[in-house]
């Protein structure tokens, strides 16, 4: 039975502090991990509003939530995308607000985001190899997202957080090459294992370069100590031996740490899911364009996320590929 609390907490004692808000699906790129070539978006009319947004953020918030993250498709695509961001760093509780970007139109964006009050950026980037970037991302466009990184360095935005895809045979070799970078240009680099959500439904085991060949990988450029890590954290955090750069490994395949999620999802058509693989998604939209009251919004909340799986099952045969790509539930 579900207890009275004012946390959001699910039936294996999981207390959610942490969301992420899909606010478009669109996005000029076709990375090959995330959506396929061809792809029909969403209609505007079906897409929350920055008011809805940050209706559903407040109404989390009351309940502990207080690390907002925002994401696409393509976040910056999203008109007016430095008002929204602006209304969620004044949501009173919230202590962090980070967005995630492919960085192609950040140098156009950093100072009005800056200027809204974001202080933490994460930029997608999986290569530094101009024809590697284009098979990867299917659009050449690696210039710009150097150019973009460099205008919010410059703004202001330190550290960088870069996230970097490792697919084996693809670009796993770059590993070294991205750990050096966290230690000359002080970006806090984040190696993803590819997980199964792409469009063109390519992956498969074999192209899992695993967080122990990236660890090892990343050794060879410096000795590693491990950081104090929250066991919530998606990312194993290494400091270098000798002081300089920070790496971080997101392992969903070969260390789940679902045992200790403390993430809910919002995508950008209103639908509330309680983990990145859930085949189960909760429509707020409907409800709250009807009239439905934050009480009764929050009923919904509370009850999905009581009812949250013990993980994704992607390391057993039961594991089925939600039908939403990644670009559609949010990075």
């Amino acid at each position: 039975m579900q207890p009275e609390t004012r946390q959001l907490i699910d039936q294996y004692g999981r207390i959610a502090r942490r969301l992420r808000i899909s606010i478009t699906d669109r996005c000029g790129f076709r990375c090959v991990y995330c959506m396929p070539e061809s792809v029909t978006w969403l209609p505007r009319k079906e897409l929350l509003s920055y008011e809805e947004f940050e209706r559903l953020t407040r109404i989390l918030v009351a309940f502990g939530v207080d690390r907002v993250r925002v994401t696409g498709g393509e976040p910056l695509v999203r008109r007016d995308v430095a008002t929204l961001m602006g209304r969620l760093v004044a949501v009173p509780g919230v202590r962090e607000v980070n967005l995630t970007t492919n960085a192609q139109a950040l140098d156009r964006f950093a100072k009005p985001l800056w200027d809204a009050g974001l202080r933490r950026l994460n930029v997608s980037l999986d290569s530094l190899d101009r024809e590697r970037f284009r098979q990867i991302a299917r659009r050449d466009l690696l210039d710009d997202v150097l150019r973009g990184i460099q205008a919010a360095e410059a703004i202001g935005f330190r550290p960088i957080k870069v996230n970097m895809v490792v697919m084996r045979g693809v670009n796993h070799d770059e590993v070294p090459k991205f750990a050096a970078l966290a230690r000359t240009r002080g970006w806090d680099v984040r190696f993803i294992e590819f997980m199964p959500l792409d469009g063109d439904h390519i992956w498969n085991r074999d192209k899992v370069y695993t967080a122990d060949e990236i660890e090892a990988d990343v050794r060879q450029v410096a000795d590693l100590v491990p950081r104090d890590n929250d066991p919530s954290d998606p990312a194993r955090e290494y400091a270098f031996a000798d002081g300089i750069g920070r790496i971080g490994i997101i392992a969903s395949v070969t260390r789940p740490f679902c045992q200790h999620c403390d993430r809910l999802r919002l995508t950008a058509d209103g639908k509330f899911r309680t983990c990145l693989f859930a085949m189960e998604e909760v429509d707020l939209k409907t409800p709250m364009r009807a009239g439905a009251s934050d009480d009764d919004l929050a009923r919904k909340i509370m009850e999905a996320v009581w009812q949250k799986k013990p993980g994704h099952l992607i390391n057993q045969k039961e594991f089925v590929q939600p039908a939403r790509f990644m670009n559609a539930i949010g990075g």
